[in-house]
């Protein structure tokens, strides 16, 4: 009697020759031609919403993998956007990133997210590693960057957009709001509500100081000096607010007015006032910055500074789409500042 083999069956997934599904496969389940299904996954804008949905389900259906690298060599682009970020340990940035690559997966790209750390010298790194892969695009957080990063992205000369922030001399697009505005705004908003004894809770962030020195000089030249400043490291959490609402109570600097770099940091000192039994505003007041979807609806509701962060996202895919689309647009360069409100809700 014949022994029965134990061997197992290759599983469909460790089958070897089986040919890997073609674009043409893709074409014949869609229904569409080949050169069709190319200009639905490389340049969606050129297709109907049905046809790129019936190829995308096409796509899926057989399991078909675009060799992306083959579609950047003929077309000379990569489909990629590099956006680089301080950091996602809170949502300051959501709103911006969201819609930022929403749209620009609506036009067929890509979105590789780097985080610098606050740090220039880190950014210089991700910027050395990314640049190779030839972004199409590239989005950086603020203004501030070490020369060696200054020279090689003018020299590449990629589309760029530096957002959050505005400057004399940006190195291509800017897309942001004025901090030193910000400082001058908040200064007004709290001499106007009467505060004259101001203290700051500040991350050690280069946008963040320049608010805090524009507050302070504002306040200043209104003779107001503030009581005092707690520069701390990043990131933004309840916990770092916390410690410095309670290192300016001990030494009993926090004064009638605590102005604080991030929401974040200004729902840690709520909360850290709630332990103490301080009554906010009656016994300390709390301003925020960013007006995350939370500060209205903290105890009591956190007076901050709106940020259009929407607007800022969609408006950098605009811009990078554009000079994409027509590199000669660099003849005229954007600039373009979104502004800011302060608004007032039960915290101070």
């Amino acid at each position: 009697m014949a022994r029965k083999s134990t061997r197992e069956s290759p599983s469909p997934d460790r089958l070897q020759g089986v040919p890997s599904p073609t674009l043409i496969d893709v074409a014949k389940v869609a229904g569409v031609s080949p050169i069709t299904v190319s200009r639905a996954l490389g340049r969606p804008e050129v297709v109907s919403a049905d046809t790129r949905r019936r190829v995308l389900e096409a796509v899926r259906a057989t399991g078909y993998v675009p060799n992306l690298a083959a579609g950047a060599l003929a077309s000379s682009r990569s489909r990629l956007v590099a956006v680089f970020l301080p950091t996602i340990a809170n949502s300051i940035f959501a709103d911006t990133v969201q819609a930022l690559t929403e749209r620009l997966a609506a036009a067929g790209y890509q979105t590789l997210l780097g985080l610098t750390g606050y740090d220039p010298q880190q950014e210089e790194a991700l910027l050395e590693a990314v640049l190779g892969r030839r972004p199409d695009g590239i989005v950086l957080t603020g203004t501030e960057h070490t020369q060696a990063s200054r020279q090689r992205l003018v020299r590449v000369g990629i589309p760029l957009v530096e957002a959050w922030d505005l400057c004399e001399r940006p190195l291509d697009m800017l897309v942001g709001f004025s901090h030193e505005a910000v400082g001058q705004a908040l200064a007004s908003y709290l001499l106007g509500k009467g505060y004259r004894r101001v203290s700051v809770l500040s991350l050690d962030d280069p946008r963040g100081l320049r608010r805090y020195r524009s507050l302070a000089q504002a306040l200043a030249q209104q003779g107001v000096e503030l009581l005092a400043a707690q520069i701390l490291p990043a990131p933004a959490t309840l916990e770092v607010g916390r410690a410095g609402l309670a290192r300016l109570l001990q030494a009993g600097s926090a004064g009638e007015v605590v102005v604080c770099s991030s929401d974040t940091l200004a729902q840690g000192v709520l909360a850290e006032a709630a332990s103490r039994g301080l009554r906010v505003p009656e016994d300390l007041a709390v301003m925020g910055f960013g007006d995350l979807s939370c500060a209205a609806h903290t105890h009591p509701p956190l007076s901050t500074v709106r940020i259009d962060g929407p607007r800022i996202g969609r408006a950098i895919a605009e811009a990078l789409l554009a000079r994409i689309a027509e590199p000669a647009l660099a003849r005229q360069p954007l600039r373009l500042d979104v502004g800011f409100e302060v608004i007032e809700r039960g915290s101070g």
